[in-house]
């Protein structure tokens, strides 16, 4: 069985919006401020770990126009390239990033699927819809939030106001970087 791992930029308050440079929100890039090398080789460990990606189609869109093309000497961008992607869409019919399918029929039944299956752990990144789709269908194995010293005092959270019931956490890593950035890692309780 693979472990699904949501990863996430998130502020201190709570936000995960429009961490890069995202057009039209007024704090876009609020990443960027804290973001250093530590940080960079944190998330280079992190994908070259991970055996899939798994994504929204907000953040797939985002990424496919990002990733085909770029090269870098470490590496990120040919692993996140070439390793399998998979897309939760009620709206796409048609992927043009290499390595990429579409979920088929109901999301959590085929996420339960590829956690059952071989290989190396699934990662989220971003994808807010379909990790509160994930999290109230007890799929998440792990979440690592880098935790950012900002507060923006508004914009959409990683965790719904409405989300039903409570899901205990056990705290299982920390890693604390220069720039005040905090990883916090935790894995359900069950």
């Amino acid at each position: 069985m693979r472990d699904l791992i949501v990863s996430e930029f998130v502020t201190l308050d709570g936000v995960m919006e429009a961490p890069g440079g995202e057009p039209g929100h007024p704090h876009a890039g609020w990443v960027f401020d804290f973001m250093g090398p530590e940080q960079q080789a944190y998330k280079l460990a992190e994908i070259q770990e991970a055996g899939a990606l798994l994504l929204g189609r907000v953040t797939y869109e985002g990424f496919a126009a990002a990733w085909p093309g770029r090269e870098d000497p470490e590496g990120f961008a040919a692993k996140m390239n070439a390793m399998p992607k998979h897309v939760a869409s009620t709206t796409l019919d048609h992927l043009e990033w290499e390595n990429s399918t579409l979920l088929e029929g109901d999301v959590p039944s085929a996420v339960a699927a590829l956690r059952g299956g071989d290989g190396g752990p699934v990662l989220v990144a971003g994808s807010r819809t379909l990790v509160q789709t994930l999290a109230a269908h007890d799929l998440v194995d792990e979440y690592r939030l880098m935790v950012f010293p900002v507060l923006l005092g508004s914009g959409r959270r990683l965790f719904p106001d409405d989300r039903a019931g409570k899901t205990p956490l056990e705290l299982v890593g920390t890693q604390a970087f220069g720039s005040g950035v905090v990883t916090l890692t935790y894995r359900p309780r069950r």
